[in-house]
């Protein structure tokens, strides 16, 4: 039960899925910052409106604009990254180089058919899987 729990963590697209979701819902926390502290307050004091509050920030027509928030936010979107990396890329990528699986690497390379110029055609192929012409 416990071989097959890990074969299936282990699987190439469940972690690339789970890295991308993590670098997601940072980068999306990121966003939010910037929009949340910086730009709406921005767009509020052009119209008047606004509140004040203590931090690294400054307050133009009345709305409070914290540059504090969102420097913490990319600090640690930084420092999330580089856990995720460290922590989940690093040793997947070193277990599955020892299976014999390279992840996270170079992509494969690739020619371009001279008849209808599809560019994604492995370096050994003979024949365009496009258009079925040889290719040299």
């Amino acid at each position: 039960m416990l071989k097959g729990f890990k074969n299936f963590l282990m699987r190439g697209d469940l972690i690339i899925i789970a890295v991308g979701l993590v670098v997601a819902l940072a980068f999306s926390t990121l966003i939010q910052s910037f929009t949340g502290n910086l730009v709406s307050p921005l767009i509020n004091a052009i119209g008047g409106n606004g509140a004040s509050g203590p931090g690294l920030s400054w307050t133009i027509n009345g709305q409070f604009i914290s540059l504090g928030n969102f420097i913490s936010a990319i600090i640690n979107f930084v420092i999330y990254m580089g856990v995720i990396y460290f922590v989940l890329v690093v040793p997947y990528r070193s277990y599955m180089a020892r299976q014999g699986t390279p992840v996270f690497g170079p992509p494969a390379a690739t020619k371009t058919c001279p008849e209808c110029l599809s560019a994604d055609l492995p370096a050994a192929a003979t024949k365009c899987a496009h258009c079925t012409s040889v290719v040299a």
